[in-house]
């Protein structure tokens, strides 16, 4: 998400648009050709766009989303047709947005409606470890797998930033987050990983760019270890519909004595 903003920052900002086309119900008759983008900002993974004096054009991925740029005359190659959300154009650029869950304009001083849940974005000028330290021991109770990618405690890390640095850290993704010793440590490994790859396409979170390398343990059911050759695990972690495949190492991420059993791990079905 940070990529993709600074990608349509690049090619839209000070520029006019010169034609719109919001192809979703509640925009369908709306109208910005003539208006100059201002800029584009990514917070934690939503992305505002700033149209005129007073607009903001706020989109968010969910799991399918994107922007797509091309260039006047270019073939659009994100998707059929039926799957554009809202189309962008200036005299040099064409952002089309696929697939969008999210698509709503609002007053430029509302932006907050939009953000306001989120914890401190790790990518962002307002990071604050300390308030996302607060955010996440308030409930000391939950599994950290699923606290990281609480949006409300911390903004930004996705799936794989989070099994990738539990792993790195050798915690399991079970364990209550009271239970984890160096949490800050934790966090801001976690904001290490994401700086390092805010500026390519490409995830690589083993410092191996290789084609099979790039991962610690994401994606990696069943196959060996790259640290100690223990069988990686793989299961569901937390609840529907907010849950997500966890992938950890035993030996190396073994939950801490005394913890209970995972509560909300669950077998992925085959």
């Amino acid at each position: 998400m940070w990529l993709a903003g600074r990608r349509l920052h690049d090619a839209l900002a000070g520029r006019a648009l010169t034609r719109t086309d919001f192809r979703v119900p509640q925009l369908a008759t709306v109208d910005l050709a003539g208006q100059v983008v201002s800029g584009v900002l990514s917070r934690g993974k939503h992305l505002l766009t700033r149209i005129g004096r007073d607009l903001t054009l706020h989109t968010h991925f969910m799991m399918d989303g994107a922007w797509h740029l091309y260039r006047p005359g270019d073939s659009w190659r994100g998707g059929p047709d039926f799957e554009v959300r809202v189309v962008l154009e200036t005299d040099e650029w064409h952002a089309v947005g696929y697939r969008l869950p999210v698509i709503e304009l609002l007053p430029r001083g509302e932006e907050h409606r939009a953000v306001q849940h989120l914890g401190p974005d790790l990518l962002g000028p307002d990071w604050d470890l300390d308030e996302a330290l607060r955010r996440l021991r308030s409930r000391p109770a939950r599994e950290i797998g699923d606290a990281l990618l609480d949006q409300r405690n911390l903004a930004g890390i996705g799936n794989l930033y989070k099994v990738e640095v539990l792993f790195l850290q050798g915690v399991s993704p079970f364990t209550p987050v009271g239970a984890v010793r160096d949490l800050a440590r934790l966090v801001e490994r976690a904001r290490l990983l994401l700086e390092a790859n805010k500026d390519s396409a490409w995830q690589i979170t083993s410092g191996d760019g290789r084609r099979g390398h790039e991962h610690w343990v994401y994606g990696r059911h069943g196959r060996p270890c790259r640290r100690c050759g223990t069988r990686i695990d793989q299961a569901m972690q937390g609840e529907p519909p907010y849950d997500r495949m966890t992938w950890w190492c035993r030996h190396c991420q073994p939950v801490p004595a005394m913890t209970p059993a995972p509560s909300s791990a669950r077998p992925h079905p085959r």
